[in-house]
């Protein structure tokens, strides 16, 4: 049976012209050119051991040479239509590989984001119910050397230290998002990121709460506040030891809930 690879190679092998591989005498290469916001079915292996299938957004970009007019975006499709509902993180730097040559390109860079949930159990009544997480795979290479982030967005409760300190009884808290980017030279589970956030923050969330789960969380928030400059410090410390990480970045931002403005900080860390 006839793979995509063979149909690319018989409409390439027709009389039609081949507008894109005509010479351009601009003397200008392009750093990206490729195709955005196009969706495909993945498969994310999850820690336990079981398979999640969602829905990621592709990003994909090759360089161009000075000499030639444009590239072939249809290439790029049927890259993925060859990967069919089938993408993992073990066969996404594989596929930059297979882009690469298909495209006859010397960099590419693949961006792929999708929502991941965990199955959450609430702290108090046990009650189970599914959260969801922003993730993005960001694979490169360029010059020969491949290059693989993991990007994970994680919403966290965060409590005032300073609110606390100075008022006669209760605290201004907020939800929180931390950003950890991650460049990655052995595997990392995306739970693993989403656990040390978790942890370091005032509080995680919950999608479903009971009563005694929201007193839980209220008063667990309460007895750890943390300012934004902490969240990132204390998620960093775990970063900065793990040596399956060679470069970090830690992003946290509090919606503020008392003024109409958020709080930031990043840290930017090269190994």
């Amino acid at each position: 049976m006839a793979t995509n690879k063979d149909s690319i190679k018989k409409i390439n092998k027709s009389n039609l012209p081949d507008t894109q591989g005509l010479e351009d005498t601009r003397n200008l290469p392009i750093n990206k050119v490729g195709i955005k916001d196009i969706l495909h079915p993945v498969t994310i292996k999850q820690r336990g051991g079981e398979e999640q299938k969602t829905v990621a957004n592709f990003n994909m970009y090759v360089n161009l040479p000075h000499n030639l007019k444009g590239t072939h975006m249809s290439r790029f499709v049927h890259i993925l239509n060859n990967h069919e509902d089938h993408i993992t993180v073990d066969t996404f730097k594989k596929m930059i590989e297979q882009m690469l040559v298909l495209l006859e390109a010397e960099s590419g860079h693949v961006e792929m984001s999708f929502p991941f949930f965990i199955n959450k159990t609430a702290p108090a009544s046990k009650v189970k119910s599914l959260l969801d997480y922003n993730v993005t795979f960001i694979g490169e290479i360029k010059d020969g050397v491949s290059n693989l982030k993991i990007k994970v967005l994680v919403p966290v409760t965060s409590l005032c230290p300073c609110s606390k300190k100075i008022s006669s009884y209760g605290a201004h808290n907020q939800r929180s998002h931390v950003t950890v980017t991650a460049s990655i030279k052995d595997f990392v589970w995306i739970e693993e990121i989403i656990d040390i956030v978790e942890k370091e923050a005032s509080s995680e969330l919950y999608a479903l709460l009971k009563r005694p789960d929201e007193k839980h969380v209220t008063e667990l928030a309460y007895d750890n506040p943390k300012f934004v400059e902490d969240m990132v410090r204390d998620i960093a410390s775990h970063f900065s030891s793990d040596d399956r990480i060679i470069e970090y970045i830690i992003e946290s931002e509090n919606f503020e809930s008392i003024h109409n403005h958020s709080a930031y900080a990043q840290i930017h860390q090269i190994k």
